[in-house]
């Protein structure tokens, strides 16, 4: 993913996470249990965290030369995990159908990979604002 992805995504994201947010706390309040209710602030939660991951990744990005590709692939895995984790979250929450719980892991595995990557692509190389590394 390059940078403007980047930043369409984690604004995109920060988008979602907020609305859903919103109707969670004041449309869902009535219907859901507090379990569910809670499962759905998790995803909420991690939604944020992760979205505003993507919008760091989309600023460090030009700063990490050697770790570039690395930079990207921590973008693509990251969004991956907001949809697996959060998504499957909010599946589950509206739903009750626990089989949605199964694929929240994969999310999580895949936010790791993506904070994995980014750490890598720093210990790469990292240029500081005048070039010199």
């Amino acid at each position: 993913m390059n940078e403007r992805s980047l930043i369409i995504a984690g604004a995109g994201n920060m988008f979602i996470a907020v609305a859903a947010g919103a109707f969670g706390a004041h449309g869902l309040k009535q219907i859901l249990s507090a379990e569910m209710l809670a499962i759905w602030q998790t995803a909420v939660t991690y939604q944020v965290a992760h979205a505003l991951g993507l919008l760091a990744i989309a600023l460090l990005t030009p700063r990490l030369k050697s770790g570039l590709g690395l930079a990207s692939w921590a973008g693509v895995a990251m969004l991956a995990g907001i949809v697996l984790f959060s998504g499957s979250l909010y599946a589950l929450a509206l739903s009750g159908v626990r089989v949605f719980g199964a694929i929240t892991p994969l999310g999580g595995v895949a936010f790791l990979l993506a904070w994995g990557m980014l750490a890598m692509a720093a210990y790469r190389g990292v240029d500081d604002v005048s070039g010199a590394r």
